[in-house]
């Protein structure tokens, strides 16, 4: 017994001598830091790409994204905190925190608090010696050099249009480029004419500055050690919705179809904050019509497209950069949009077409041609790139790192519930498959299959059979509430059920 414990001695004191005295050139080698290029659009729906079921629309360079990584199918965005939802979105994304907990923390930025700034994304990074870069539309309350080290073209929320020679109280006051076309003879407005501004101030359209911009940044890189982070945020296809003739004429209006939950009008837009007045839906006219519709999914897609070709240009500058292979590539948008669904045109309301956005993510180690249909936010993005790049998540983060969820080797950042509001109109919840709706000022509730209605055409809450299912979905609505600090009281509306 005594000889063959010194025999198992001597055989670990051998394993141990292996391990201690291999070469140092046996051992991994440790990568340097990931560069992060973060691909941000405006107004993008989720289903605006055609790898992703869109046969409509052309999009080869996102499609190609999708081919080369994970798409995350059913990414979402919280909401706003007034019409311009992308603020909300943008702040989120910018501060990791959550709609509520950004809307207080933006007060800071604007009193230029250095201890908030330094709690931004690009300051993050910076401080774990990533060189940032920024480009393209901000609209975040908190100065864009002060959380970017390189700032190029800063772009407000949209473009500019003809507002200030018109008004919003009537349908003949209308500005240039709203409540149009009101039929097939009117041309009042063309998305490629230079002249009416917007994309075409400056003589170039925006997405290609943008694209020139980023390449630029990319040559300069070339032969920088340093590890970069390029928010890469682009208007388009925000409103108004230009691009060159040639994308135009590639979507001829009768090969594109109607949505399949298209409506003349919705029902309650008047008593949700969606009526004539609000300016992302007065750009057609009232009631919907067909045609109208068709044109403004025209000009959605000719924009997309066209963005499409800059994002390719840009990849190919990464890939001509010799960075590609330890960069790491996020897509996505602030939030998506209806352009007709359910007789709407922006994006101020609970439906996926404008609280679900695509999102793909490129990289080492990211499995191809993979879709993961995994409840996420869109601002798990920001989370997921502290964990790539090394940085310890901080505790005010809210949202969560899918990278496990990527690479499949845990679920952690997955959430059991989708959070969605705006203002104190709309409330939401998407939860195993479905979604509830509530309109406070009304009393109203929505209650859709997701699974077996995924456009959201058919309302349950009044079937009895559901019953027990609304209370349910109401009663973790509230508690989502109070997860993240919403005070808007849902009780008088749950004690109507």
């Amino acid at each position: 017994m005594i000889k063959n414990s010194l025999l198992s001695l001597f055989a670990l004191l051998i394993l141990l001598t292996q391990f201690s005295c291999s070469p140092a050139s046996e051992k991994p080698t440790q990568l340097p830091p990931p560069n992060i290029v973060f691909l941000f659009a405006d107004d993008m729906t989720y289903t605006a790409i055609q790898a992703l079921g869109n046969d409509e629309i052309e999009t080869p360079n996102l499609d190609k994204l999708v081919h080369q990584g994970t798409t995350f199918t059913h990414t979402y965005n919280m909401g706003g905190w007034n019409g311009a939802v992308c603020v909300a979105s943008r702040s989120m994304m910018i501060s990791g925190r959550s709609i509520w907990r950004a809307n207080q923390f933006k007060d800071q930025w604007q009193q230029n608090d250095s201890l908030a700034l330094a709690q931004t994304w690009g300051n993050l990074m910076e401080q774990q010696g990533y060189n940032t870069y920024l480009t393209g539309k901000w609209h975040v309350a908190a100065n864009p050099d002060s959380v970017f080290q390189t700032v190029r073209h800063v772009r407000p929320g949209m473009p500019g249009d003809f507002r200030s020679q018109g008004s919003f109280d009537s349908p003949e006051t209308m500005p240039l480029g709203y409540n149009r076309p009101k039929s097939e003879q009117d041309t009042s407005w063309s998305p490629y004419d230079t002249a009416m501004g917007g994309f075409w101030e400056g003589g170039q359209h925006w997405s290609e500055v943008l694209r020139d911009d980023a390449i630029d940044f990319l040559d300069s890189a070339t032969a920088n050690p340093d590890p970069f982070f390029m928010y890469l945020a682009f208007n388009a296809p925000h409103d108004p919705r230009q691009a060159p003739k040639e994308f135009v004429d590639r979507y001829p209006l009768d090969s594109i179809s109607l949505p399949a939950s298209w409506l003349p009008r919705y029902p309650y837009d008047e008593d949700i904050g969606l009526g004539a007045k609000l300016r992302d839906e007065a750009l057609a006219p009232f009631p919907r019509t067909e045609y109208a519709t068709k044109v403004h999914m025209q000009e959605y897609y000719a924009i997309i497209t066209h963005l499409d070709e800059q994002i390719g240009k840009i990849l190919d500058a990464l890939e001509a950069s010799g960075k590609m292979e330890n960069t790491y590539i996020f897509f996505s948008a602030d939030h998506g949009l209806s352009v007709g669904r359910h007789g709407l045109l922006g994006k101020q309301n609970m439906y996926d077409h404008s609280v679900r956005v695509p999102l793909m993510m490129v990289g080492p180690s990211i499995p191809a041609n993979q879709e993961i249909d995994t409840d996420v936010y869109l601002q798990d993005i920001m989370a997921t790139s502290l964990e790539l790049a090394n940085i310890q998540k901080p505790d005010y983060v809210d949202f969560n790192s899918f990278l496990g969820l990527a690479t499949g080797e845990s679920t952690t950042g997955a959430y059991d519930a989708i959070y969605g509001s705006y203002i104190n109109y709309q409330r939401m919840i998407r939860k195993d498959g479905m979604k509830l709706i509530v309109y406070p000022d009304i009393n109203q509730v929505l209650l859709y299959d997701l699974k077996q209605d995924p456009y959201e055409t058919t309302n349950l809450a009044d079937d009895p059979a559901y019953t027990d299912q609304v209370a349910s979905l109401f009663q973790d609505l509230q508690a989502l509430q109070q997860q993240y600090a919403d005070t808007l009281d849902l009780e008088p509306v749950y004690n109507q059920l």
